[in-house]
């Protein structure tokens, strides 16, 4: 898979209520609606500003906070391809995978990445390129490369149930 973007950069600490804020946890169902208020609180204009295939640059610990769903599912919705963090928090990582969202971990990337900056990410290969400069992490396993291959667990699965 390919990712080709702009970086939209973050720092430490960014928990699920800064990515989709709680007060829409129960009034907000659609995807498409938990877009429109997609990292709200860091930064008003995000949403209206996000395009598809940009990607989320962050510091340590992205996501954490409470377990919720909205928190990736916002992001996902709202054309972000993938996120690349010093860390993530645990849960918000697996949530991630199971919606099909890229998360990577680069402490490198981290401290270089400015706001507006073109990426590219291929996962074939386990290289970003940014800046002129060539980086690599670890490759995912095979499974979680089908998984987030295919959008997300949910796919997946209807996608490979023996009939």
């Amino acid at each position: 898979m390919l990712v080709k973007g702009r970086i939209w950069c973050f720092g430490d600490d960014v928990n699920t209520d800064i990515i989709f804020p709680g007060k829409y946890t129960y009034s907000i169902k659609e995807p498409e609606e938990m877009a429109k208020h997609a990292m709200e609180d860091a930064d008003p204009e995000f949403a209206a500003n996000v395009r598809e295939g940009d990607v989320i640059v962050a510091g340590s610990n992205f996501g954490c906070g409470s377990s919720r769903q909205q928190a990736v599912t916002s992001l996902k919705y709202a054309g972000i391809r993938a996120i690349i963090a010093k860390s993530f928090a645990r849960i918000y990582y697996r949530n991630t995978i199971n919606l099909g969202l890229l998360a990577i971990i680069n402490s490198e990337i981290s401290e270089i990445a400015k706001n507006g900056d073109l990426i590219e990410i291929d996962t074939d290969k386990g290289i970003v390129l940014l800046n002129g400069k060539t980086f690599t992490y670890p490759s995912f396993p095979e499974y979680i490369t089908k998984i987030i291959n295919a959008g997300g667990l949910i796919p997946f699965v209807r996608d490979n149930i023996k009939k």
